[in-house]
């Protein structure tokens, strides 16, 4: 099982040492997870009202882009940046015309706002894909309140408990992991098990 620290100049054995004991219960069950190969996919819950590509590929893309952030110590409810940075790779070796996105995700719950943040999504022309959600209830930062599906489809079918508001004046950093480690291990799926189901 591959984990990847959260802190660039610390081991993850070395990282997790500094973990308050609170925390550390959810370490151990997404390890746990991963050793029973019984993590949450996005996929399992897909809001799926998509034109592109086709179903069996958009299923297998997210959660193979899942799988791979993942691989953070406390799992991936905090990696949409990572995740929408994977898979916008994924989309444009594909030839589509996607971009990736940061900006203000702002949560509703009968139409009251209960939570807003940092975020990253993917936009193809007129579809959008706000992927990792599905896993924001791991995140102890985030109300339990919070319970929002992951959705690829066009912009103006959104679901009405999220707004997803651009910043332009973001930029993506680089991120190595996503760069040296997960996109090869990606662009090789898409080559011989994506591709195949085109």
């Amino acid at each position: 099982m591959r984990e990847i620290s959260p802190a660039e100049n610390m081991t993850v054995d070395e990282f997790f040492q500094t973990v308050p004991d609170k925390l550390k219960g959810n370490v151990l069950k997404i390890r746990a997870e991963k050793t029973a190969s019984s993590r949450p996919v996005p996929s399992a819950k897909l809001i799926d009202k998509s034109q592109l590509l086709n179903s069996q590929v958009r299923l297998k893309l997210i959660d193979k882009v899942s799988a791979l952030v993942d691989e953070n110590l406390f799992g991936r409810s905090e990696m949409c940046i990572q995740f929408s940075m994977l898979l916008n790779q994924a989309l444009v070796y594909l030839e589509l015309p996607s971009k990736t996105i940061m900006g203000k995700a702002i949560y509703f719950n009968s139409g009251k706002e209960i939570f807003r943040w940092d975020h990253a999504w993917v936009r193809i022309g007129n579809e959008v894909i706000d992927g990792n959600v599905d896993i924001l209830f791991e995140n102890p930062a985030i109300p339990n309140t919070v319970d929002i599906l992951p959705y690829w489809g066009p912009v103006n079918n959104i679901p009405q408990d999220r707004r997803l508001r651009e910043d332009r004046n973001k930029s993506f950093p680089s991120d190595m992991d996503v760069d040296n480690i997960w996109w090869p291990e990606l662009k090789s799926f898409i080559d011989t098990e994506i591709k195949s189901i085109m």
